[in-house]
């Protein structure tokens, strides 16, 4: 047998969840439905009893004359009047939602006419009590005509709250229906919280005070009304304005409080900064608090789009470069920074593309640069360039480093085992360089992009070019060493002195051990 589900998509446990099925929700909607017709009824034939009997106790319907009115007619049209409106007004209720029941999507006129029948619903209920009132008062009028304005008032006034907690609790247990009609684009005109909160004072407060004020009245206007009947007449009614107060004010709490708790746990998430665990709330009340509901789902949307965007932005130039232009407006030019530059070159990749197809050789090259950004990201550098089949990372920029110089030496080791294991079919140069350079943003106000621009980046090129003699192990510039750690420069060696391309002085050269 399967459990019930416990998710408050609908701000109650009751309620269901937004994935049950058409069964579950059929059932569900007859069954609340029927519930809700049943306890408005009996909660206004118990009021009208006990105002009947205790509550306006003069003139007295606990009489012998009127057993036939108190035993035969009441009974049998509280059970008629029951039939016709949790029959017929729960069946017609249920045809009109049937595209809910059957998990379609509704038209526009499938909205109306459930709108109709919700309304039909409750105002049967009222037409009922109404007719309820016309019957008895003519029935206890025939014995005492005394009765027909007790009878009227009484049936009238409990009329009017059976009709109000029809309507709240409605309302609120058809929550999955205006869901729907709201997710297919199509509006839904509900009860204000205003009005809602004016219905809730009316049923609880108003009424009640209006029945003391005219129990009032008539003591005053009957010389036979001792005080007692009226002490009783207003102690009842007060009771009562006290229960259906509660129960009215419970309503209208519970139909304000599931949107609210909906948005506060939505926001509970958000707050974490996950934006992408933040699922959309389902919209579901047709006031002021289902566009709050929905005004939730389109700010998660947008902050779900520039997290998107940040991401893609931060692919694309790096992630500490995309964080500094987030914080500040980037601008051109740049400034002088002390840096330490790895680059990688891959050997002989004309003869690589020459045996491989397009789509193996980016698949290789992919798994060449994870291997760089990785050891990279790591040690604290960024990927500034993918050259072709080369890579520039930069340490100490944007972002300062402790020992760039240390950084980038670790950095080369790890890049060249790693390739090494994991990727046997590429060989690649490895060049490290230290020194001053210009970083900053280069090109035009409408593209540009983050790099450095110096000597130290001329010159670990043409040391990747060296590395490739013996591609095992990386090689640096005397510099790099000197202003490594000690720990790290003991890890290298040199190896000789090379006047690179386009230099005239030899540049001493260290080779990792």
């Amino acid at each position: 047998m399967e459990l019930p589900s416990l998710n408050r998509d609908y701000g109650s446990v009751m309620l269901g969840s937004v994935d049950q099925t058409p069964r579950q929700q059929r059932i569900r909607i007859q069954v609340l439905l029927t519930g809700a017709v049943v306890t408005a009824n009996v909660i206004g034939i118990l009021i009208a009893v006990g105002l009947g009997a205790v509550g306006i106790p003069e003139p007295s319907t606990l009489r012998w004359d009127l057993a036939y009115v108190n035993f035969i007619a009441v009974p049998v049209y509280i059970l008629v009047a029951l039939i016709i409106g949790v029959v017929f007004g729960t069946a017609s209720t249920v045809k009109a939602l049937r595209w809910s029941i059957n998990d379609e999507i509704p038209s526009r006129e499938d909205a109306r006419r459930s709108v109709r029948a919700v309304r039909r619903l409750v105002w049967m209920q009222g037409l009922l009590w109404v007719g309820g009132a016309a019957v008895l008062g003519l029935c206890y009028g025939l014995v005492d005509p005394d009765l027909i304005m007790k009878t009227v008032f009484i049936v009238l006034m409990c009329a009017t709250v059976v009709v109000a907690i029809a309507r709240l609790y409605t309302e609120i247990l058809l929550r999955p229906v205006w869901a729907q009609i709201l997710q297919a684009g199509l509006g839904l005109r509900g009860s204000s919280v205003r009005s809602r909160a004016i219905n809730s004072w009316l049923i609880g407060t108003g009424i009640p005070l209006a029945g003391i004020t005219l129990v009032l009245l008539f003591g005053v206007l009957r010389s036979d009304t001792s005080k007692t009947s009226i002490l009783i007449s207003v102690t009842v009614l007060a009771a009562v304005a006290a229960c259906v107060g509660l129960l009215t004010e419970y309503l209208f709490v519970w139909s304000i409080t599931g949107p609210l708790r909906s948005v506060r746990d939505g926001m509970a998430t958000v707050r974490t900064g996950d934006v992408n665990r933040a699922q959309d709330i389902v919209v579901y009340d047709g006031s002021e608090l289902g566009e709050l509901q929905y005004g939730f789902n389109a700010m998660v949307s947008s902050l779900r789009e520039q997290e998107r965007m940040r991401d893609l932005f931060g692919r694309h130039v790096g992630r500490d470069v995309a964080a500094a232009a987030l914080r500040r407006d980037p601008q051109l030019g740049g400034e002088e920074r002390v840096v330490a530059v790895v680059f990688v070159d891959v050997i002989g990749s004309t003869t690589i593309a020459e045996h491989r197809s397009p789509t193996e050789v980016v698949d290789l090259l992919n798994k060449f640069f994870a291997v760089i950004v990785e050891a990279t990201e790591r040690n604290g550098g960024l990927v500034n360039k993918f050259e072709g089949d080369a890579v520039l990372a930069i340490f100490g920029a944007p972002v300062d480093l402790d020992n760039s110089a240390s950084s980038a030496l670790v950095a080369a080791r790890e890049i060249s085992d790693g390739l090494h294991a994991r990727v046997p079919e590429l060989s690649a140069g490895v060049g490290v360089s230290f020194g001053s350079v210009v970083a900053g943003n280069v090109g035009a106000v409408q593209r540009f992009e983050y790099t450095v621009i110096g000597d130290p980046v001329n010159e670990s090129a043409r040391l990747s070019e060296l590395a490739k003699d013996d591609p095992r192990y990386p090689v640096a510039a005397l510099r790099a060493i000197d202003a490594a750690a000690q720990e790290e420069a003991a890890r290298w060696t040199p190896w000789r002195e090379v006047t690179l391309r386009g230099r005239s002085e030899p540049t001493p050269v260290f080779v990792a051990r």
